[in-house]
């Protein structure tokens, strides 16, 4: 049994292993034939890639040959455009050429017809020349043979003769210069002076600047006088701790409820008269509190003039103008001048000058602008020497202003001559400011030195008997020796005396010199 069964054991397995080694033999058959099938199928593939290639290759071959042709082609075309082109520009060349050539030739004939002429031009001059000499010479010949007979009937000389008649000749001429000076100056006055009215009075009327009236003291109110002796203090020390740090006199006196503030500095001024009317509505008055009041003050009013120096210039429409050159102009809002706020003053005549400067189509923005810097060295003129014209000149140049706003500045009181109309504006209209009434206040004692100054200056010229200054110094009137002095001689001698007042006194506005001539007989019936 156990042999069978182990038989067939052995059987089964070779019956597995028999049919495993068929199936393998199946499968290796199996894959040889699909292998020869692939293999057969790759080779169609690339055959059919292979023709693909050759087809697109043609055909990429056939496009190149086209767009070369279509290349050519057009190449071929612009070619005879620009060659049409050129030929039609050589063309209209050669008909301008034969233009330009018919026209030489034109002229050229034109020149050898003149020349012909002149030709027989100078040949005819030449006999004229020759004819005019001969009447030279008759004519000369008659003239001596004029003058010998002249000299025969007069009995006089050529010599005698000439200086009788050159004496009359400048005598007439003497008069006749003096009639028609007084006629060119009387019509050259009356357009001048209207056109000069018109201006000015367009700019004073479009002009509405108010003026304040300060002087060199300050007044500040009391509340009672009580307040007179807390402000002194203690042996005096309140009093001298205000003036050591405002650098201001406090004058307290019998006036009542007032304590008066004396400096030439009016920004000193101004800080001394706020720090006080502070320390009196504060109560404490001490000199700790003292100079802490006076510092805080002195903070505020630089606060305030470079404000105030702003504002002057966002009115007036100034730009790119230097800081200091602001906080200057704001320094002269605490300066006055003949009673006349300096910065109103500035302002005014800044105006004024652009208007003018309109009127005769100059630079207005420049005008204004050297107008409102004219005055700009009484900021510091009480720190520096000298006039405040070249004071403000230098600090204007040093800030990087124009060389015509600096010559305007510098030569707004004549302390140089004008060269300008920039600098002729800025000087008439800072004398139209300065002479409009109302806006100045000069003292008595210049006031009288000025007018007798007027009145010796008329005085010194020959032939005058009398002189007055009048009309408040604006005009002198001169009355004349008749027999010392013709007609002729009194426009001479007023001309002269206004040159003379221009150059030697200083004087607002203008002066009218008037010349009086009086041709007085006397004559007694007995």
């Amino acid at each position: 049994m156990k042999i069978d069964a182990t038989f067939e054991t052995i059987l089964t397995y070779t019956a597995v292993f028999g049919c495993l080694i068929a199936s393998l033999f199946v499968g290796y058959l199996i894959g040889k034939k699909s292998a020869e099938m692939k293999g057969a199928s790759a080779k169609r593939m690339a055959q059919r890639l292979i023709e693909d290639a050759e087809r697109e290759a043609e055909t990429k071959k056939k496009d190149a040959l086209l767009e070369v042709r279509d290349m050519s082609y057009r190449m071929q075309v612009e070619f005879e455009q620009r060659t049409r082109a050129r030929s039609q520009e050589l063309e209209n060349l050669q008909k301008t050429l034969s233009k330009k050539e018919a026209e030489s030739e034109r002229r050229a004939d034109l020149l050898a017809k003149k020349d012909a002429e002149l030709v027989i031009r100078d040949r005819g001059g030449a006999a004229r020349e020759r004819a005019i000499e001969g009447s030279e010479k008759r004519l000369k010949s008659l003239q001596e043979e004029q003058r010998r007979q002249l000299e025969r009937i007069s009995g006089l000389s050529r010599d005698q003769a000439e200086k009788m008649f050159l004496s009359t000749m400048a005598n007439e001429v003497k008069q006749e210069a003096a009639t028609m000076i007084r006629r060119i100056e009387t019509d050259a006055r009356q357009t001048a002076e209207r056109k000069a009215r018109n201006i000015i009075g367009l700019a004073i009327q479009r002009c509405a600047v108010d003026h304040t009236t300060e002087s060199t003291v300050s007044t500040v109110s009391l509340p009672s006088d009580d307040m007179k002796g807390r402000i002194i203090g203690r042996e005096g020390r309140n009093i001298r701790a205000l003036e050591a740090t405002t650098g201001v006199d406090l004058i307290i006196d019998d006036t009542p409820e007032a304590v008066v503030l004396s400096g030439f500095d009016p920004v000193r001024r101004e800080i001394a008269r706020i720090s006080l009317e502070r320390l009196i509505q504060d109560g404490r008055i001490h000199p700790a509190r003292i100079e802490e009041v006076v510092a805080k003050v002195k903070s505020e009013v630089e606060t305030t003039i470079q404000e105030a120096g702003q504002k002057v210039v966002d009115e007036m429409g100034i730009t790119e103008i230097h800081t200091e050159l602001i906080k200057l102009l704001g320094k002269l809002k605490y300066r006055t001048s003949y009673g006349q706020n300096v910065l109103q003053h500035s302002k005014e005549v800044a105006y004024l000058a652009g208007l003018m400067a309109a009127e005769l189509g100059d630079d207005v923005s420049s005008a204004s602008r050297a107008g409102l810097l004219h005055d700009i060295g009484k900021a510091v003129d009480r720190e520096a020497e000298g006039a405040h014209a070249k004071i403000g000149a230098d600090l204007a140049a040093r800030f990087n202003e124009s060389e015509s706003v600096v010559h305007a500045i510098a030569c707004h009181h004549e302390d140089e001559e004008p060269k300008s109309v920039k600098a002729v504006l800025v000087l008439a209209a800072d004398a139209i400011s300065a002479a409009r009434p109302g806006v100045r206040r000069e003292t008595l004692e210049s006031y009288i030195k000025r007018l007798k100054r007027l009145e010796h200056i008329a005085g010194s010229f020959a032939g005058v008997e009398k002189s007055y200054a009048i009309q408040a110094g604006r005009e002198i009137r001169i009355m004349v020796e008749s027999e010392e002095v013709d007609d002729a001689a009194c426009e001479i001698l007023a001309r002269d005396v206004a040159k003379k007042i221009k150059a030697e006194l200083e004087y607002p506005g203008q002066i009218k010199v008037t010349v009086i001539r009086e041709k007085r007989v006397v004559e007694y019936a007995k």
